[in-house]
C-alpha cells in the first residue's frame, strides 16, 4: 500500500511517503510554523524523490489533532482534498497518539503533552502493548493539576513526552525515577511511524464529514456561547449552515 503521511499539529511538520511498512521518503521540520506556506512544497518534493505522482497513492494518513488550531486545519483540509479528488483511503489519527508512537518499551505508560498555556494542556494516557499505545485516559483539554490528580499513582515508568518544559519540576516531584523522557528527533512526531500504524487503521467512512478533533471549542465558538447562554448546542453550528 502507497501512502502519504502527514502532520502539521504543532510547530514540528512531518510528512512521510511509504510503501507499506518502507519509508521511501520523509522529511521533518521544526525551524518555523508557516505550515500553510511550506507543506505542499514539501509534499510535491517527496513525491519527485521517489518518482511517484499524487495519483499511485491508495491512502492518506494525518494526524488530525489535537494541536494548533491553524496546524490542525492545514493538515485536515490537505489530507481530505487528496482523499476526495484522487477517491483513495482517509485516515485520522490522534496527534497525541501520534507521539505516543515514539515509545517502545512494552508496559511503559505514556504521557504525550502540548501545552495549551495558563497550566492547562492537551493530554492523555496511553500503555504500551504489542508495541503500541493503547488508550487508557482518553484525549483531552485539562488543568495540569487536575490531570495529575486524575492519574495519580502509577506502578510502571511514565514516558513524557512534547511540550513539558513548564511543567517538568511537578512531573519530577509525581513520578521521582519512574519519570522518563525522549531527546531530540525521538521527541518530535515522525510521519513515517505515523503512516505505517495508519494502515493497520480503518478509514473514515464519510470524507466530507471527517474534521479536527480540537477538543476545545475555538475562539468563534467560545465567543459565541458566551454571548448567547440560552442557546442550545447545536445553534452555533445551523446558525452558520
Amino acid at each position: 500500500m502507497k501512502v502519504l503521511a502527514l502532520d502539521t499539529s504543532n510547530r514540528p511538520l512531518t510528512v512521510a511517503i511509504l510503501d507499506d511498512n518502507q519509508v521511501l521518503a520523509t522529511e521533518s521540520t521544526t525551524v518555523h510554523q508557516k505550515h500553510a506556506e511550506y507543506l505542499l512544497p514539501i509534499i510535491d518534493e517527496l513525491f519527485k524523490k521517489v518518482d511517484m505522482k499524487p495519483s499511485d497513492l491508495q491512502r492518506v494518513v494525518v494526524a488530525n489533532g489535537p494541536g494548533s488550531y491553524t496546524g490542525i486545519r492545514i493538515a485536515t483540509a490537505t489530507a481530505k482534498t487528496l482523499a476526495y479528488t484522487l477517491n483513495i483511503d482517509l485516515v485520522g489519527v490522534s496527534s497525541l497518539l501520534t507521539l505516543a508512537l515514539n515509545v517502545q518499551e512494552e508496559g511503559s505508560l505514556v504521557m504525550p503533552i502540548f501545552d495549551a498555556r495558563n497550566n492547562n494542556i492537551f493530554t492523555g494516557l496511553y500503555k504500551i502493548e504489542n508495541g503500541l499505545p493503547k488508550s487508557i485516559l482518553e484525549d483531552q483539554h485539562t488543568d495540569f493539576d487536575k490531570w495529575l490528580d486524575l492519574v495519580g499513582e502509577v506502578n510502571s515508568n511514565v514516558y513524557v513526552l512534547g511540550d513539558f518544559d513548564n511543567f517538568n519540576n511537578k512531573l519530577s516531584d509525581q513520578y521521582n525515577n519512574r519519570f522518563k523522557t525522549l531527546d531530540g528527533f525521538s521527541n518530535l512526531p515522525q510521519a513515517a511511524k505515523l503512516g505505517i500504524y495508519g494502515q493497520k487503521q480503518s478509514p473514515v467512512n464519510n470524507i466530507h464529514g471527517f474534521v479536527p478533533n480540537y477538543l476545545r471549542l475555538t475562539k468563534a465558538e467560545a465567543d459565541w456561547k458566551k454571548n448567547n447562554p440560552e442557546a442550545s448546542e447545536t445553534s452555533y453550528v445551523e446558525k452558520f449552515d
